[in-house]
């Protein structure tokens, strides 16, 4: 009697775990792993490094043919001790991913250039990979001055067709906005050097 009670409880326990994983699996995810800031002529670039995942409702949508636009918000700002941050940059970069039917592929948008992919994972992998984004002028900031700097970076759910934002309001299948991923910066040989303080 005692033994099928545990047998019970452990079988419980495994549907918990398998239920948990599966509900995990069908959510949507943005998480900033990484990011740096190089110096390139008379600018910084940001490189970054998304891990991005789509739940199969979103993958749907996209294989219909609906557009999701992306920001990316960077923002530069030197840290005060009794006020607030006096900020120094803010940009946001917009990129959009899409499908075209008639030539099966997914486009990947950013301003002028497009990226095209047969499969929906190469997309996201070119998605996920921010590279030589040009953030601000090495003009508009002070040598050997503190800096703290933040990237974020969300789907732009006022872009999406109105048919869709009701369901991607509060939604796990749509939830697609990563942490503020902060970083005190310092000039180091030409580039910043990163030390994340989440």
């Amino acid at each position: 009697m005692h033994c099928c009670k545990k047998i019970k409880q452990f079988l419980f326990a495994c549907l918990l775990v398998l239920f948990a994983n599966s509900a995990l699996a069908d959510g949507s995810s943005l998480n900033i792993k990484s990011a740096e800031l190089v110096a390139l002529d008379d600018t910084y670039v940001l490189n970054a490094d998304v891990d991005m995942k789509f739940s199969a409702k979103v993958e749907e949508a996209i294989n219909k043919g609906f557009v999701l636009n992306f920001l990316l918000e960077f923002q530069l700002a030197k840290p005060r001790k009794y006020w607030f941050d006096d900020e120094v940059v803010t940009v946001a970069h917009a990129v959009s991913l899409s499908y075209h039917a008639l030539s099966r592929q997914y486009l990947v948008m950013r301003g002028d250039q497009q990226k095209s992919f047969v499969r929906l994972d190469e997309a996201l992998d070119d998605l996920s990979d921010i590279s030589g984004l040009k953030v601000f002028k090495k003009s508009e900031i002070e040598k050997g001055e503190p800096y703290k700097a933040a990237l974020l970076m969300r789907l732009d759910t006022k872009k999406l067709p109105q048919a869709l934002q009701g369901d991607a309001i509060g939604s796990d299948e749509w939830k697609m906005s990563s942490q503020r991923f902060e970083w005190m910066p310092s000039l180091v040989d030409g580039q910043v050097k990163l030390e994340s303080t989440k």
